[in-house]
């Protein structure tokens, strides 16, 4: 008698089978959950969240939809400046302020709203609060003396040159050598007129009078293309250079993108396993596109800035070194997977080389061709922006400039938008244009 080999029941393989699953179902989740507990210890999340300053967080947030008048006294010599965001720009002209300001007889008066009073004048200023009391302030021996309610809260600060307010309704400082106010008003002021312009501070319909039927503000052009111009030359945003920046990026996306595309089309032959019979040519050519795509494209951005200096043709460069890395592997794996029996079909035409290339293989992969070209024109037009902050041009420039201030954020949200809006256009135009061009539609 032969001894049966002991064989399990189907039952008991299908239940080792599903046991099996159920444990990892569950280790998995379990190994990913501990992973993310030893990265929130390693990365110290808890001191984190303790350190974070979440009221300046609230303030940097309302700099990027409101703006701040400055009105600031001289205390050397009494003069007072009314400054939009505290600029030269923006600075009110002689005999213009706004209607919450008064300067009369030494005393500059300025009502926050909700009852908040700051009162300028030889003595020191006063800060009446609502609901707390006055804060008065005078300089003895150079340094200010605070004069407030008990207990003083924390709301202000008191240093020994410097006394510093920040209620709801506005922020105040006293120091040896000024005393300033801060008025936050929602919306970007003088985005579309400064000051100084004969259009500020008119309303929709009075610039639509204007424009229409108005007399002419200055004889040798109508009031529409005056305001245009004034719009378009604003001092306190620069239209006209945003425009421009907006135009470097996009030119900096297209030239690397399309330069790339043009390098990599004729070396993916050589990276192609079904064109390119010799293996170490085949090989050497894999390896060059492995390295020029495995650098990330803002060391590449780095090393030529160091080697042709800023501008925009760096970033492009840039670009397209990296993109042709790319380019190369996709097109070359396009390559081998074209259907022969076309190519054999234009070969028995006793087409040559070049022509069995161009009737029978780039109509192939084409769409491929397309397809990945439009993708990364869209993708690098989002990295232009980074890149163009490196080699100095492009909307990345102004970005960065805007970020340095530490003081013009809602110049940065206005970057932040026309970026998104940017991005958003180069989306649906390579969209647009892959319909077109592919699916003919």
């Amino acid at each position: 008698m032969f001894a049966t080999p002991f064989t399990p029941s189907l039952a008991a393989t299908v239940t080792r089978s599903f046991t099996r699953k159920r444990r990892l179902a569950f280790a998995i989740p379990a190994a990913i959950l501990a992973y993310l507990i030893y990265a929130a210890i390693s990365f110290d999340v808890a001191g984190l969240v303790q350190r974070a300053r979440f009221d300046n967080a609230a303030i940097l947030l309302s700099d990027f939809w409101s703006h701040k008048t400055h009105v600031t006294r001289d205390n050397r010599s009494g003069d007072v400046v009314v400054a939009i965001e505290g600029e030269n720009k923006g600075t009110y002209p002689e005999g213009m302020l706004p209607d919450w300001v008064t300067v009369a007889g030494g005393v500059t008066t300025v009502d926050l709203g909700q009852g908040h009073v700051v009162t300028y004048d030889d003595r020191g200023a006063r800060y009446v609060v609502p609901g707390y009391g006055t804060i008065d302030i005078h300089p003895e021996g150079g340094k200010p003396v605070l004069t407030a309610p008990e207990p003083i809260p924390d709301w202000i600060s008191v240093s020994e040159n410097k006394v510093s307010v920040t209620t709801d309704a506005g922020r105040f400082s006293y120091s040896r050598s000024k005393v300033e106010t801060f008025k936050y008003e929602a919306g970007w002021e003088l985005w579309f007129f400064t000051l100084e312009s004969p259009f500020y501070g008119k309303s929709w319909v009075q610039l639509a009078a204007l424009a229409t039927t108005g007399d002419r503000i200055d004889p040798a052009r109508t009031n529409l293309g005056y305001m245009a111009h004034e719009f378009w030359t604003n001092k306190m945003w620069h239209h006209a250079d945003v425009a421009w920046a907006i135009f470097e990026t996009i030119l900096m996306a297209f030239l690397g993108t399309m330069t790339a595309a043009l390098v990599a089309l004729p070396l993916s032959f050589l990276a192609a396993r079904n064109f390119s019979p010799l293996g170490p040519l085949r090989f050497a050519a894999r390896r060059i596109f492995d390295f020029v795509r495995g650098v990330d494209g803002l060391i590449w951005t780095i090393i030529l800035s160091r080697a042709f200096g800023p501008g925009p043709m760096t970033g492009a460069i840039a670009i397209a070194i990296t993109d042709s890395g790319t380019f190369g592997k996709t097109f070359s794996e396009a390559l081998e997977n074209i259907d022969e029996k076309q190519v054999e079909g234009i070969r028995s035409t006793g087409a040559n080389a070049l022509q069995r290339a161009r009737f029978g293989v780039i109509p192939q992969i084409t769409p491929v061709l397309l397809s990945q070209i439009l993708y990364y024109l869209e993708s690098n037009t989002r990295s232009a922006t980074v890149i163009g902050a490196i080699v100095g041009g492009g909307i990345g420039l102004l970005l960065t400039q805007a970020i340095i201030t530490q003081k013009d954020w809602e110049e940065v949200a206005y970057y932040m938008v026309l970026i998104v809006l940017m991005v958003m256009l180069m989306d649906s135009l390579s969209g647009w244009l892959r319909r077109k061009l592919i699916k003919g539609t």
